[in-house]
């Protein structure tokens, strides 16, 4: 059954992956049969569905919160009316398919596929519980799987079983652990491999000013990002640790993409004709999952273009779809196939916004931060008004070879019309609408989550307006 949301004329389907890509079982079936059978009953019933769309959530994300993102994201959707009638006269008949893609990328997240909001429950951190071990084997999955991460990841949760509440500064033992994981984690960062992937950047954290703002942080709902409510030690004390699985979760998204996402891809798009319309949204590290299924592999392509992609508040490179990476010898963005084989064919479109923080705090940034396993960098190369390492979330798709537009450059109200062209992207400054108030903000999210916006629903409805 598809995920209904009350009050609204849509719904979606929730195809959920282990951390491996493979497709997980609902209630006994894989989620991905159900809309391939739908695809093809459609078309021979006579009515069938025109348009699929894709959406992956980002970092930070277990069930209960994927599903709470995909509810209010596709409400805002099913909002925009106006958007919806234009649809269905563009496309006669028109008749979507939406589908949620859940990829685990939470440490020891909530991955029951029938929760059904954000989990609440506070952790136990007994040291003679057995259960203590199994949480440090799942940290270090997500963050470095050596013995010195394992050994700072159990003083770690020893401590937060010692405190009732948080200590108002963090116990020297705590702080050396953080300093340990920090270095793992950095070391075992996969970084760039021979195809370019990625930038391998130090993650520049201070212990002190993660934990001394994560205790002062609001108490509010948690959807993608940076965990942010802090209920007790253990959660105040782990928020280091969550940080840190940033470069895992990164290459999870990559990896997910270009063989499971891609694959299901594959499948829908063999069981329809070139009628049937695909748009690909993606949000943070989802960014990195959804241009991964459209960019393939040398060896695994998909079988025709999809007809729009969204990439908002994206989590990775600028310079991921460019001709020549500034600083790098002769290297193309990772996903530059996209662009010379025309993968997509219709509009690219991303936002950017001043109040996400975490593309600009949890991302790291050239000129701040070291650069692991740099030795191609050639810091002699003139530089540009952007910085080597940086986020599409703060500075949008840039580079050389590439057709950005500058007439349209800000996201509009939902009564003003794009004229999104094929071929074109989009980098949309998003300040007026990805925001929240500064009574809300915090060091490390911001408006990062802020995207179930009408205004946000309107430019992702007009990329896949077509022409």
């Amino acid at each position: 059954m598809p995920e209904t949301l009350v009050g609204t004329s849509l719904s979606y389907y929730l195809i959920a992956f282990d951390a491996n890509g493979k497709e997980r079982e609902n209630n006994g079936e894989l989620i991905s049969q159900k809309v391939v059978d739908i695809l093809s009953q459609s078309r021979q019933s006579g009515q069938p569905i025109t348009d699929v769309f894709l959406m992956s959530h980002g970092w930070q994300g277990d069930i209960p919160a994927a599903k709470d993102q995909y509810d209010r994201w596709i409400a805002a959707m099913a909002k925009n009316q106006a958007d919806i009638q234009k649809m269905q006269q563009l496309r006669p008949g028109f008749r979507p398919l939406l589908i949620g893609l859940h990829w685990p990328s939470k440490p020891w997240g909530d991955e029951n596929l029938n929760a059904i909001s954000p989990d609440k429950t506070v952790v136990s951190f007994d040291v003679t519980d057995n259960s203590q071990e199994e949480l440090i084997n799942q940290y270090s999955q997500s963050i470095a799987d050596t013995e010195a991460a394992r050994e700072a990841l159990r003083t770690i949760f020893t401590a937060a079983a010692e405190y009732e509440v948080a200590p108002d500064t963090l116990p020297t033992e705590v702080r050396a652990a953080y300093e340990v994981l920090i270095k793992e984690a950095s070391s075992s960062s996969e970084g760039e491999d021979a195809d370019g992937w990625g930038e391998s950047e130090s993650l520049n954290l201070d212990p002190d000013s993660v934990y001394e703002a994560s205790l002062a942080q609001e108490d509010e709902d948690v959807s993608f990002g940076i965990e942010t409510s802090v209920k007790s030690a253990a959660d105040a004390f782990l928020n280091v640790p969550r940080l840190l699985s940033f470069w895992k979760m990164k290459d999870r998204a990559r990896k997910i993409g270009q063989t499971s996402g891609l694959n299901l891809l594959n499948r829908l798009q063999q069981v329809t004709d070139n009628t049937v319309r695909f748009h690909l949204m993606g949000h943070s590290f989802g960014c990195i999952l959804v241009s991964a299924t459209v960019a393939g592999t040398k060896n695994n392509k998909l079988l025709r273009p999809v007809n729009s992609l969204a990439l908002i508040q994206g989590a990775f490179s600028l310079w991921g779809f460019c001709a020549n990476v500034p600083y790098r010898n002769n290297v193309a963005g990772y996903f530059r196939s996209i662009i010379t084989d025309n993968k997509v064919a219709g509009p690219i479109v991303t936002t950017q916004s001043v109040y996400d923080k975490a593309v600009k705090n949890a991302y790291p940034m050239a000129g701040t931060l070291g650069i692991l396993g740099g030795q191609d960098i050639d810091f002699g190369v003139d530089t540009s008004i952007y910085p080597g390492v940086g986020a599409i979330g703060c500075y949008g798709i840039q580079g050389d070879g590439l057709n950005i537009s500058t007439e349209i450059t800000y996201m509009q109200p939902v009564d003003k019309p794009y004229k999104f062209e094929p071929g074109k992207i989009y980098n949309l400054n998003s300040n007026d609408y990805i925001y929240v108030p500064p009574s809300l903000l915090d060091q490390f999210v911001g408006a990062h989550n802020a995207i179930d916006k009408p205004e946000v629903a309107h430019a992702v409805w007009s990329a896949a307006f077509g022409n």
